[in-house]
C-alpha cells in the first residue's frame, strides 16, 4: 500500500480538487423565504413561518404538537418543567451524551443518575437504569446517540412499570424511525437540536414534540415567557383549556422563543431531510458492509427495530490489537490525514466531562449538602463509556455520507491503508 499521509504520503483524498458535500445546505429556497420574512417586519415570534414550521415537524414526527424553542438544551429543561421534574427527583440519563442532558436536569433542581451504555450502540443500557430506579426516579431520558436508536422497548416497559416519565433526546436522530413510529413521538416529549452541526438546522433552536394537550399548553407557555397560548401558536389546541389565572397567563417562565429567519430556514430544510436521510441511511449501510471486512473495526449496531435511519455520525469502534497496538488517537490523526476531514472520538463521559461540571456552580446549586455531594458526576462508574472514549471510539461528520458510493470506498480504502501500514506509526 501506499505510504501513510500522515507520514508524507498522498492522501486518499485531495480536498481541494474534490471537497467533501458541503453542510448546511441551502439554496435560492432559503433566499426567497428569508427575505419574505424581512418585508414582512414579522421577525419575531409566533409568526407564519413558525406556525407552519410547527405544524410540518409535528406532521413529520407522527404527533400532535410541536413547539419551537431557542435552542434543543432549552427543550429539555422546559420539558422536564412541564412534567413538574424537581428537587427530590432523580431523571437516569446515560453517561455518555452531550453535557445538556445532564445539565438540564440539574437546572430544574432535581439530580441526575448517570447509567453506563452498551457497547455495539452506545446508548443506554436498559439493565443499568433498571437497577438505577429508586423511589425517588421520575423519569428517564434515553439518547439517540450518533447512529443508533435507544432501546425503546426495554425503556417504555421500565416506564410503565414505575409510572416514570420518558423524555426522548433526538438530537442525533430528526426522522428516524422505531418500530414505525418516529423518534420524538414514542415517549411523553420529544427534545430536537437544531443547532448548525445537526442534520435539520438553522444554526440554533430546538422543538418539543408531544401527543399530550395540557403538556403542549404548558411547554407552549413556558417558552414564551408564561403567557397561555396565543392566535396559532399551538397547533389543534382548545384554546379554553388550562389553569390560567384571571391575567390569562399561568406559569413562571422567561423568554425561550426563535425568530421568524430561523423558521423559515427550518421550513425549506425539513423539506430536504428525508431525501438526505435517505442518502446517508444507504451510504453509511454500504460502508458498514465495508467495514466489516477489515479486522479492529466494528459498526455500530443496527437494530433490527429500528425501520428508518437517521445518521448524526457516522461512528465504529476500533480495536487497536488488530492495529498492532496502535493507540486510537494516532489511528484518527492518520485518518484525518488521509480524509482531509476532522475525525473525533465520542463525547467524553459525562463523570469525566470537563464542560459537565456542577461543582463550578455552588451559589447556584449548593441547596443543601446532601443534594451537592449527590450532584458530584465522579460518584457514578462508566466503565463501557470510559473504554469508548479512551480508547475505541471513532467519528465522522453526517455529511461524509452525503456524498456517492465512491466516496465510501474511498473511506474503506483509507482505514484498510493505515490497517496496512499501522507498524510505521508505532
Amino acid at each position: 500500500m501506499n505510504k501513510l499521509a500522515i507520514k508524507g504520503g498522498q492522501p486518499q483524498r485531495n480536498t481541494t480538487a474534490n471537497p467533501w458535500p458541503k453542510w448546511p445546505v441551502w439554496g435560492k429556497e432559503e433566499e426567497k423565504a428569508l427575505l419574505e420574512v424581512l418585508n414582512s417586519g414579522v421577525w419575531s415570534y409566533n409568526g407564519p413561518k413558525e406556525t407552519e414550521f410547527n405544524k410540518l415537524f409535528a406532521e413529520f414526527t407522527g404527533v400532535r404538537h410541536s413547539i419551537c424553542t431557542v435552542n434543543g438544551t432549552v427543550t429539555m429543561q422546559l420539558a422536564l418543567e412541564a412534567l413538574g421534574v424537581g428537587l427530590g427527583d432523580e431523571v437516569i440519563v446515560p453517561g455518555l451524551t452531550w453535557q445538556a442532558t445532564a445539565a438540564t436536569v440539574i437546572d430544574v433542581n432535581a439530580t441526575p443518575i448517570l447509567v453506563d451504555v452498551l457497547e455495539d450502540s452506545w446508548c443506554m443500557d436498559p439493565e443499568q437504569v433498571a437497577k438505577a430506579i429508586t423511589p425517588r426516579t421520575k423519569a428517564i431520558i434515553p439518547v439517540h446517540l450518533y447512529g443508533a436508536f435507544a432501546d425503546m422497548d426495554a425503556i417504555m416497559e421500565l416506564a410503565k412499570r414505575h409510572n416514570l416519565f420518558v423524555i426522548e433526546d433526538c438530537a442525533h436522530k430528526h426522522g428516524g424511525e422505531w418500530k414505525g413510529k418516529k423518534a420524538g413521538s414514542i415517549g411523553d416529549v420529544g427534545s430536537f437540536s437544531f443547532q448548525l452541526s445537526k442534520h435539520l438546522t438553522a444554526g440554533e433552536g430546538g422543538s418539543v414534540t408531544t401527543d399530550d394537550l395540557s403538556l403542549a399548553e404548558r411547554l407552549d407557555a413556558l417558552r414564551n415567557v408564561g403567557r397561555r397560548p396565543e392566535g396559532d401558536s399551538l397547533i389543534g389546541a382548545d384554546k379554553g383549556i388550562g389553569d390560567y389565572g384571571d391575567d390569562g397567563n399561568f406559569i413562571q417562565s422567561g423568554n425561550y422563543r426563535i425568530t421568524e429567519f430561523q423558521a423559515a430556514i427550518l421550513v425549506e430544510g425539513l423539506k430536504r431531510l428525508p431525501t438526505q436521510n435517505a442518502t446517508r441511511d444507504a451510504n453509511g449501510a454500504y460502508l458498514n458492509g465495508l467495514l466489516k471486512e477489515t479486522p479492529g473495526i466494528v459498526p455500530l449496531k443496527r437494530d433490527a427495530r429500528e425501520t428508518k435511519k437517521a445518521y448524526f455520525n457516522f461512528a465504529f469502534r476500533y480495536l487497536k490489537n488488530d492495529f498492532r497496538g496502535l493507540p486510537v488517537e494516532k489511528f484518527r490523526s492518520a485518518l484525518e490525514a488521509e480524509l482531509g476531514i476532522v475525525v473525533d472520538a465520542c463525547y467524553e463521559p459525562l463523570n469525566q466531562c470537563s464542560l459537565y461540571v456542577p461543582h463550578t456552580k455552588p451559589a447556584r446549586h449548593k441547596l443543601s449538602d446532601a443534594y451537592w455531594k449527590a450532584l458530584d458526576p465522579k460518584r457514578f462508574s462508566l466503565p463501557v463509556c470510559e473504554r469508548l472514549f479512551k480508547e475505541e471510539s471513532v467519528c465522522l461528520h453526517h455529511k461524509v455520507l452525503m456524498g456517492t458510493k465512491d466516496d465510501m470506498d474511498l473511506i474503506a480504502n483509507a482505514i484498510q491503508k493505515i490497517y496496512q501500514n499501522a507498524g510505521e506509526l508505532m
